[in-house]
C-alpha cells in the first residue's frame, strides 16, 4: 500500500529553541519528528550555559511552547529575570522536550548528513512535488518526510580568521592556538588564558565581551595581556551609542571597552586584516596582516558564523548570493540597510524555496546577516507550521513587535570590517552567570532570545549593573 505524503512526518532538524517550536506542529496535530545530533535538547545552548542572557524570560519562550507547558502544570519563571544559557536549557527547553506532546517525537544522537527527494536528484522535475523527502542520518538510517524544517543554526560553522573569507595562510595547522567565539574566560577555560597574551579578532559584541572578560582576568592573574585586532580603521562601530544608547547598560559596554583601549589595558590594532598565522618554535603563534606581525599565546576568533547548506545541496534552493538566506528574505534583513529593529515581519512566503516543503528557520534563515532575533525565529516557526497545516491565512498573518531602542550599530554605514553574525546589531546580549539574576529592560520583542549569547562583565550603570550588547536586547 502506497504511503500518502500527508501521512509522513514533518522532519525538524535541530532541537534548539526554534527547533523545539515544533510545539506549533503538535498544536496543529501534524505528525513530526525532531532530529537532534546532540545527546539532549539544546546541545548548543549548553555550550554557552555560563552566560546570562540580556533578554528576560518573558521574551525567551515561544507562545505555543508556553501554552503546552502551562497545560502540563509548568510554573513559568519570573518573566523579568534574566536566565543563563544553562537555565534556559534546564528550566525551559528540557521540560518542553519532555512533554508527552513532544518527547516521543524527539530523537537524540541523530545527525543528519543529507536531505534529498526519494529517488530524485536535484535535476529531476517530474513528480517532484508529490515525492517524499529522504533524510539520511550519519548511522545510515533513511527517513521519509512530507516536509523538512532546517533549524540547525550556525553555531558549528564559525567564520575563519582570514580576511578574504577563506582561511588565512597557516590557519588550519595553527588551529590548536585558536579559540572560537565565547570561551569561558573566567570559568572553565580560565587556565588557557591566565598569564597569557591573547589576541581577539573581530569587531562585534562577541569580541567586545571576550575582551572585557580578559581584562578582568588580567586584574587577577599577572602577566595576562590583551590585544584586539579589527579590520576597520576605527573601533567606533563597536563602541556604539555609549551614553546616547537607549539601553544604558549596552551603551556602557562600548564605554568600558573604549576606556580600556584608551588606558592601554587593551592594545588595539586597527586596519589589521589577518593574512597569515604561523606557530613559532617556542610554542606561541605569529599573526600577520602582511605588513605588521604580532606574536601571542592564544587567538580568539570572534568573526561570526555562516550557514552550512552542504547537506541539502541536492535540494532546489534559491539562496541570495551575498547573505546565503533565501533571495526573497535578503533585502528585508540586509545589514547594510536594516537594524534588527527595522526588519519587517516575515514568514512562510519569504522563507520558501523552489523546493516545496523545505524551509530553513531560525538564525540559519538569515545566512550571514546579524539582524536575527529569536522572536523572529518563533514567528517563522508559527507561520511555516500554519502553512503546512493548510491555514494560509494564519501563515501570512505575520506579526512581530520590534523595539525602538535608540542607537543601533547596524544603522551606521558599514566600512570594510566584516559583518559578524554573533556581533553586529543583534548578536545577543548577556551577562556573566556569576552576576546576580537581574531585571531586564522591556524592549517590546515578541518571543525573546537573541541570536547568540555573549558573555559580559558586570558594570555599574543605572540598569542594576546588567551589561547589554546587540541592538535589540
Amino acid at each position: 500500500m502506497e504511503t500518502r505524503l500527508d501521512d509522513l512526518p514533518v522532519v525538524v532538524i535541530g532541537a534548539g529553541p526554534v527547533g523545539l517550536a515544533a510545539a506549533h506542529l503538535a498544536e496543529h496535530g501534524l505528525p513530526f519528528t525532531v532530529l537532534e545530533a546532540g545527546d539532549g535538547p539544546a546541545a548548543a545552548v549548553w555550550e554557552w550555559g555560563h552566560v546570562r542572557l540580556f533578554s528576560p524570560w518573558r521574551y525567551n519562550i515561544d507562545a505555543a511552547a508556553r501554552r503546552l507547558l502551562a497545560d502540563a502544570g509548568w510554573v513559568e519563571p519570573d518573566p523579568d529575570v534574566l536566565p543563563t544559557g544553562a537555565q534556559l536549557a534546564a528550566d525551559y527547553l528540557q521540560p518542553l522536550a519532555d512533554l508527552p506532546a513532544l518527547k516521543p517525537h524527539v530523537r537524540y544522537g541523530a545527525r543528519v548528513i543529507a536531505v534529498t527527494r526519494c529517488g530524485l536528484d536535484r535535476v529531476r522535475t517530474a513528480g517532484r512535488d508529490s515525492t517524499p523527502f529522504l533524510v539520511r542520518l550519519a548511522d545510515g538510517t533513511d527517513l521519509l518526510a512530507q516536509a523538512v524544517l532546517d533549524a540547525t543554526g550556525t553555531w558549528n560553522t564559525p567564520n575563519v580568521l582570514g580576511a578574504s573569507g577563506i582561511p588565512a595562510h597557516g590557519e588550519t595547522p595553527a588551529a590548536p592556538f585558536i579559540e572560537h567565539a565565547l570561551p569561558d574566560v573566567l570559568g572553565a577555560d580560565r587556565d588557557r588564558f591566565a598569564g597569557k597574551h591573547t589576541l581577539v579578532v573581530g569587531a562585534g559584541h562577541s569580541a567586545a565581551n571576550t575582551l572585557l572578560s580578559l581584562t578582568e582576568l588580567a586584574t587577577q592573574m599577572p602577566g595576562t595581556r590583551v590585544m584586539w585586532a579589527i579590520r576597520a580603521a576605527s573601533p567606533a562601530r563597536t563602541y556604539g551609542g555609549e551614553a546616547a544608547d537607549a539601553l544604558p547598560a549596552r551603551g556602557a559596554l562600548g564605554s568600558r571597552l573604549r576606556a580600556h583601549v584608551e588606558a592601554g589595558t587593551i592594545e588595539l590594532l586597527t586596519a589589521f586584516a589577518v593574512q597569515r598565522v604561523t606557530p613559532t618554535p617556542d610554542g606561541r603563534v605569529e599573526v600577520s596582516d602582511g605588513a605588521r606581525t604580532v606574536i601571542v599565546d592564544r587567538i580568539v576568533s570572534a568573526t561570526g558564523f555562516r550557514p552550512d547548506h552542504s547537506f541539502v545541496s541536492e535540494l532546489r534552493l534559491d539562496l541570495d548570493p551575498v547573505l546565503g538566506s533565501t533571495r526573497a528574505l535578503a533585502s528585508l534583513i540586509d545589514p547594510n540597510e536594516h537594524s534588527c529593529g527595522t526588519v519587517p515581519p516575515h514568514g512562510v512566503d519569504e522563507l520558501a524555496h523552489p523546493e516545496p516543503g523545505f524551509y530553513a528557520i531560525g538564525v540559519k534563515s538569515y545566512g550571514r546577516a546579524p539582524t536575527f532575533l529569536m522572536a523572529t525565529g518563533y514567528e517563522q516557526a508559527r507561520s511555516v507550521t500554519a502553512a503546512l497545516a493548510g491555514d494560509w491565512q494564519a501563515a501570512r498573518d505575520v506579526r512581530l513587535d520590534l523595539p525602538e531602542t535608540g542607537v543601533c550599530n547596524s544603522n551606521q554605514p558599514l566600512d570594510s570590517d566584516r559583518i559578524e553574525e554573533s556581533g553586529g546589531c543583534c548578536g545577543a546580549t548577556a551577562v556573566e552567570a556569576t552576576t546576580p539574576a537581574g531585571r531586564g529592560l522591556a524592549t517590546g520583542i515578541a518571543g525573546g532570545l537573541l541570536s547568540a549569547p555573549l558573555p559580559l562583565l558586570p558594570v555599574t550603570t543605572s540598569s542594576q549593573g546588567e551589561q547589554a550588547g546587540g541592538c535589540c536586547g
